[in-house]
């Protein structure tokens, strides 16, 4: 759980106390956070969740995000993709 809250702290600067970035309206920050979580699962791969390739000759390991990991996606989010993939809201 602290790895989490560190790494959430480290890509969202609203997390931070005395920074110019801070949060004040909740707003802000959950869209904020709805951001770096997409960043996070979708378009940064992980070095722990790569797995090692057998059958690419000159390459050993293959790039995962956590959304790959869990089955979500089949490839590695660009931000453009990111940004102009359109979300059905929840009923």
């Amino acid at each position: 759980m602290e790895r989490t809250h560190l790494t959430m702290r480290l890509f969202n600067g609203r997390l931070v106390r005395q920074t110019l970035g801070f949060s004040k309206d909740l707003a802000g920050y959950r869209a904020s956070a709805a951001w770096e979580d997409a960043v996070y699962n979708l378009v940064r791969p992980l070095k722990t969740l790569r797995q090692e390739v057998h059958d690419e000759p000159g390459r050993r390991w293959r790039p995962r995000t956590p959304a790959m990991a869990a089955g979500l996606t089949n490839h590695i989010w660009s931000l453009k993709e990111l940004l102009t993939t359109v979300v059905c809201p929840n009923t």
